[in-house]
């Protein structure tokens, strides 16, 4: 592979932006410095544009096998690519699920033939696969997903004697969907005989209430401390929840981690009236209150990590009556020009962005060579182009589901280029045909 030189970018990395030239040579950055000179190197000119590291997403799901006719990895992954993800972390929730590791490396094999991105996929709990667990490898394997909340198929895992033993017998990285499931179900049998199956979607978020998601994040902290458990709690929704993490610790002592997702950093109930079952998500989006804690968190580094939860269906699907419309929204294309129009707005600064959707991922899933722009590590780089203002329309819109919640919103940062292990992979709208993903593989 010919070496390529990046000049004149401005590099957002480890919390410092500066304007520097990069060399790429094969897979990796070779070399970062100023005024750089490579004659045999295909040259670019960013002319000040940003240059970020490609983004980890570890939470996506990519819908195959069994659910397809949503989305597939290749569809995703594409989508994800002009949105300046080159890694993501796809979940266990698929038909069939992700519960034995034939049936997780069966994933491996169709990604490796198939995504355009970086992957890895976590393998999924259940009340009866302990052993199987237990043999897996953490060098290639993300880590391990357990929904504490209702889920698909056999996945729920509410034995308490199964939770300890799982948290006492691996050390990755649990990752948990905390929901109380005793109490969704309680509260939903209540509006369930006020409405039929017809309920108005401003009850979701207290359906799955803050009560809901409290009880069973604070109960998987307590298992965590109480076993010395690595544990990751996904998609915090509450503000209350935010009281349960430390941030007097850097992210390198920390045994228990939490993100956030695009959706409950943007939207919150008011929207409802407006977007309906399109931003029905669990959890759900909660009121004003709590996405302001939820920024506040994130900010004063409680939260480690904004990730996308994508999740697509069909717009027939959504379009259900409550009770049947299935929760979830696709994000992985406009996730990082959602937050970095925040940055416009004052809310949040690029490099607290790069540190939550690139470095900290890589740390906290000990991602190998990835997350920074370091001289050794793959070239998976993102140029962003400011002062691009761009509308979220139909037309644009990469998901195989075809609409997105975004819809009618407009950017002012475009994704402009985006490498993946040294290979130009999305240019200016256009994808390579070349596939350079990898499956990612980890340090422990």
């Amino acid at each position: 592979m010919a070496n390529t030189l990046l000049k004149n970018a401005k590099l957002v990395n480890e919390n410092e932006i500066k304007v520097q030239d990069v060399l790429i040579s094969g897979e990796y950055i070779d070399r970062i410095d100023t005024d750089i000179s490579d004659d045999s190197a295909t040259v670019i000119d960013f002319d000040g544009n940003y240059l970020l590291p490609g983004v980890i997403d570890d939470q996506v799901h990519f819908r195959e096998p069994g659910l397809t006719h949503k989305g597939t990895i290749a569809t995703e992954s594409r989508a994800a690519l002009a949105g300046g993800i080159t890694s993501f972390m796809e979940q266990p929730n698929t038909n069939p699920q992700s519960t034995t590791i034939q049936k997780l490396e069966a994933k491996f094999s169709s990604a490796s033939q198939t995504s355009y991105a970086n992957y890895s996929f976590l393998f999924g709990g259940t009340n009866d696969n302990l052993e199987e667990l237990k043999r897996l490898d953490p060098k290639s394997c993300s880590g391990v997903k357990l929904f504490l909340g209702s889920s698909t198929g056999n996945m729920l895992v509410d034995d308490e004697k199964v939770l300890e033993a799982i948290f006492s017998n691996t050390e990755m990285v649990i990752s948990t969907h905390c929901e109380d499931e005793t109490t969704i179900r309680e509260n939903l049998a209540n509006y369930k005989e006020r409405f039929g199956d017809d309920i108005p979607i401003q009850y979701h978020p207290i359906i799955r209430s803050e009560e809901a998601c409290y009880l069973s994040s604070s109960k998987a902290i307590a298992l965590a401390k109480k076993t010395g458990a690595r544990l990751h709690v996904f998609h915090v929704s509450t503000g209350k929840e935010t009281e349960l993490f430390r941030n007097d610790i850097p992210l390198s002592e920390k045994k228990i981690t939490a993100e956030v997702c695009i959706h409950h950093l943007w939207f919150s109930d008011i929207d409802y009236e407006s977007k309906g079952t399109l931003i029905k998500w669990n959890p759900a989006v909660k009121t004003q209150t709590d996405r302001a804690k939820l920024w506040d968190a994130l900010l004063d580094d409680r939260f480690d990590v904004i990730a996308t939860d994508h999740a697509p269906h069909t717009l027939e699907e959504k379009n259900n009556p409550y009770t049947k419309a299935p929760s979830g929204g696709p994000l992985v294309q406009h996730a990082l020009p959602a937050m970095l129009q925040k940055s416009l707005e004052g809310i949040i600064n690029i490099e607290k962005i790069v540190e939550k959707m690139c470095h900290n991922p890589a740390l906290l899933f000990d991602v190998k060579k990835r997350g920074f722009i370091r001289e050794g590590y793959f070239a998976d780089l993102v140029e962003v182009a400011p002062n691009s203002k761009w509308q979220v329309e139909k037309e644009n819109i990469l998901y195989k589901c075809g609409w997105s919640p975004f819809e009618g919103v407009s950017f002012d940062h475009k994704i402009k280029r985006t490498f993946l292990n040294g290979h130009l992979a999305y240019d200016r709208g256009q994808y390579s045909e070349q596939r350079a993903a990898k499956r990612l593989t980890f340090d422990r």
